[in-house]
């Protein structure tokens, strides 16, 4: 989050963060977004064109409660415009941007009380249509898994984190902040904290259990057979440096794998094997309804979860497609 920011967005902030418990990272995103709108209305009330300000240069100093409690609802209209022509956001980005200003503003008008009024409340968010989650199929998951060479010196972690990621649904940061005092004694479930610092219950089936159990087995083996101690050590998993492994370096790996199993240039990132264990449970596992799915991702909202109908239902089209009469025209 930028330093030095105004008092208007700082209580904002410290609301989202004390108040609603939401992440650094979440909270940084609010700010950035709101810092631009901001900037927006400056620029464009000096006269001077958005489109043409180099807007990291402009200075927030004239931001107060005054200056935010007098935008207008078509400068919102104006500066959403300004986004889509000028800066070329698609409509997901749009769609956050003006998130950001609509929960600035209802705070301050409901919450602080510092604003009389709020000109972003009748304005309608940018319609997203959902798109389905690209992901590996069960063979290309298999392939995935079977690319970390066995010689490897990291290859118990990298296999045990691959199958993690492709079993569970994990997120990245859920997984990099995983303790050894998070898992459970007999390996049957471990505890990872989500957005918002929400912690939940995540269950291991025998593929986990048994990458876990391997990995832990070499962990500290492989953190001191250099003569290197372990500096943290209730991280589960470990860099070179014997120090938690990082969101980079993990997102390194998988692309690393991804190639050689030559899955690379698809667009599958670490977020999309979140995509593939939910594919994987909703299509092919058995038993696997809407609501337990909702779970094990850590999804608030069911809408989230949705997603995964449209795959099964993508499926269903796709299978009646394959019916030997489909082709078939009367004559």
């Amino acid at each position: 989050m930028q330093q030095n920011l105004p008092e208007v967005l700082v209580t904002f902030a410290g609301y989202k963060s004390s108040i609603q418990n939401c992440s650094k990272l979440t909270v940084s995103e609010y700010i950035n977004d709101l810092v631009l709108f901001f900037r927006y209305i400056i620029v464009s009330r000096s006269g001077k064109d958005p489109a043409q300000a180099e807007m990291t240069t402009v200075s927030l100093a004239p931001l107060d409660y005054d200056l935010a409690g007098s935008v207008r609802t078509d400068e919102i209209y104006s500066y959403m415009l300004y986004l889509s022509q000028d800066r070329g956001n698609g409509v997901r980005i749009r769609a956050r941007r003006l998130s950001a200003i609509k929960a600035f503003y209802k705070y301050h008008t409901v919450k602080s009380r510092r604003l009389l009024e709020n000109p972003a409340k009748d304005i309608d968010s940018p319609n997203i249509k959902p798109a389905l989650p690209k992901y590996l199929t069960l063979e290309e998951s298999i392939a995935l898994l079977e690319s970390v060479p066995k010689d490897s010196p990291n290859y118990e972690r990298d296999y045990c984190i691959l199958t993690l990621f492709l079993n569970c649904g994990m997120r990245l940061a859920e997984l990099v902040g995983i303790n050894l005092s998070d898992i459970d004694a007999d390996l049957s479930k471990l505890v990872v904290t989500g957005k918002g610092n929400k912690m939940r219950v995540v269950y291991l089936n025998s593929a986990c259990k048994q990458a876990l159990k391997d990995y832990l087995a070499v962990r500290q083996f492989n953190a001191t057979k250099y003569g290197m101690p372990i500096k943290d050590k209730n991280a589960l998993f470990l860099s070179s440096r014997r120090t938690r492994i990082s969101r980079t370096m993990v997102q390194t790996l998988v692309y690393d794998y991804l190639k050689l199993a030559g899955l690379d240039g698809r667009g599958i990132s670490v977020h999309k094997l979140r995509h593939t264990a939910a594919t994987l449970m909703y299509n092919d596992g058995e038993g696997v309804d809407i609501l337990s799915l909702q779970n094990i991702l850590g999804h608030e909202q069911l809408t989230t979860t949705q997603i995964y109908t449209h795959l099964a239902n993508k499926k269903l089209e796709e299978a009646v497609e394959m019916n030997p009469l489909a082709k078939l025209q009367k004559k």
